[in-house]
């Protein structure tokens, strides 16, 4: 009996904890054209928002993106300023590197996919990004966001 009682307290705390960091990870973001696999984002969280960072790029990681200065995608945050509203990430920005266009920008799941949309108004696009799983793509804990491992 006390052995069931510690495993459902145990499955209890991770299952809030998966639903609080149900965003928090790894994901690997998809070719729209293409449909290969395109780069590793990690999304943070810092202060109550959560962030997204290029980690790491398939191909030609030093390309820059079209922003004043031109510094290198590998290692951008991408994503910025996203609150958590109910079940979705909302409120924050995304950019497109390659266009050096800002959307708003908003996230939910969708079974274990990350659903994003960025959108100009009423008008936007969504991209399905799925979770990364360390092949094809492959990642150093140096190439992380400093600290995400250890929340």
């Amino acid at each position: 009996m006390k052995t069931k009682c510690i495993l459902l307290t145990i499955l209890v705390f991770s299952s809030i904890a998966a639903f609080c960091n149900e965003f928090v990870g790894l994901w690997t973001t998809i070719d729209d054209e293409t449909q290969e696999k395109k780069s590793v984002v990690q999304i943070y969280k810092s202060n109550n928002q959560y962030y997204g960072r290029v980690v790491k790029k398939k191909k030609n990681p030093d390309s820059t993106a079209k922003l004043s200065g031109n510094p290198k995608i590998l290692g951008l945050d991408i994503i910025w300023d996203m609150t958590k509203k109910d079940t979705r990430l909302k409120g924050g920005k995304i950019l497109d590197p390659k266009k050096g266009s800002v959307y708003s920008c908003e996230m939910w799941r969708d079974g274990e996919n990350l659903i994003v949309r960025g959108k100009i108004a009423f008008l936007g696009r969504n991209q399905t990004w799925v979770p990364y799983k360390g092949t094809e793509i492959s990642l150093t804990t140096e190439e992380l966001v400093p600290n995400i491992l250890a929340k």
